[in-house]
């Protein structure tokens, strides 16, 4: 099924939703984030939250029941807490869809709508957990709202795989370089963004370059630079500003202004000056984060052979006990 045929079938089973809860871990949990702030943003019938399955289970929304959907992602299929939290949400008689990347697994095997995604390269941004959640927000907006834009997300998300394409070759001349040395003379930076791609500066601290490369550094709200940690910045500080082309700019172009006189080491990422800028500007904010998501996957790679690191390696996840 595709995501229209998986919001249809919870809308038949259920009738009306007063909220939709995301819920997941690490990655997965990043990747439905651009959707719970799409479907936040444009909804005047649905209250949408987003959760890490271990608060979810541990602190559950007492509205979680019978006009609840709740959407959890696994990508290995096996991840505890988020098993976990679909059968709580079953058993508090929610409707469910999940979604990973691993036909059969756990999370496949417990009688609830799974939706079985790929994950190569090639596969498009719409087929993506992103692009996938995002497609169900408007199709579920369409049932109950009458949003008539899906047409225009559904280009917009075709769109992008060329964007990203023609992208990729000018972000590693552009900055491959530049991110390299600054990674070589700092053991620790801060990275800024926000708004919807808040979640991948979160994801590229703490999946690209902690668990990935090893690499200390800290994430900053570009809105909540200005009330606190702006007293940090001078010269020798390593800031690293993922600029988006949609409704906060404005925040992170703050942001910049400050850094550019304060600080002699601000590398900036602007999605505007490489391509996203020719999206509808009605759901540009919400594509954003799937663009910095795969540019953040093209600096470790790059970060991962200049200090000889491979991405791959871990040393606790999946190899100790925790």
């Amino acid at each position: 099924m595709n995501a229209e045929e998986f919001a249809q079938q919870a809308y038949d089973q259920k009738g009306l939703f007063k909220q939709v809860f995301w819920v997941a871990c690490g990655g997965s949990v990043i990747d439905l984030y651009p959707a719970c702030c799409f479907l936040n943003a444009t909804s005047p019938s649905i209250e949408s939250s987003i959760y890490t399955a271990a608060e979810f289970c541990t602190l559950p929304p007492a509205r979680l029941g019978k006009d609840t959907l709740v959407i959890t992602c696994s990508h290995s299929g096996g991840t505890a807490e988020t098993i976990a939290a679909t059968q709580l949400a079953q058993d508090r008689g929610a409707a469910i869809v999940t979604m990973t990347n691993n036909a059969g697994s756990e999370i496949d095997s417990k009688g609830w709508p799974c939706w079985v995604y790929e994950w190569e390269d090639e596969t498009p941004q719409a087929e993506r957990p992103a692009g996938f959640s995002l497609k169900l927000s408007a199709e579920l907006m369409r049932m109950q709202d009458g949003y008539d834009k899906g047409d225009i997300l559904r280009q917009g998300l075709t769109d992008l795989d060329g964007i990203i394409a023609g992208a990729t070759p000018q972000v590693i001349e552009d900055l491959g370089t530049q991110f390299v040395d600054q990674c070589r003379n700092h053991d620790f930076f801060y990275i800024l963004g926000s708004g919807p791609t808040f979640c991948q500066t979160y994801g590229m601290a703490i999946c690209s370059m902690m668990e990935m490369q090893w690499q200390n550094c800290s994430y900053i709200n570009s809105a909540e630079y200005f009330h606190g940690p702006f007293e940090c910045t001078e010269d020798g500080v390593f800031y690293f500003l993922q600029k988006s082309a949609g409704a906060t700019r404005p925040i992170d172009e703050r942001a910049e202004r400050f850094l550019k006189t304060h600080t002699d080491n601000l590398l900036a990422l602007d999605s505007a000056a490489y391509g996203m800028g020719q999206i509808d500007e009605t759901i540009r904010t919400y594509l954003d984060p799937i663009f910095f998501y795969d540019m953040n996957v093209v600096l470790r790679g790059i970060r991962g052979k200049a200090f000889d690191h491979d991405p791959d390696i871990r040393r606790y996840m999946g190899v100790v006990k925790y």
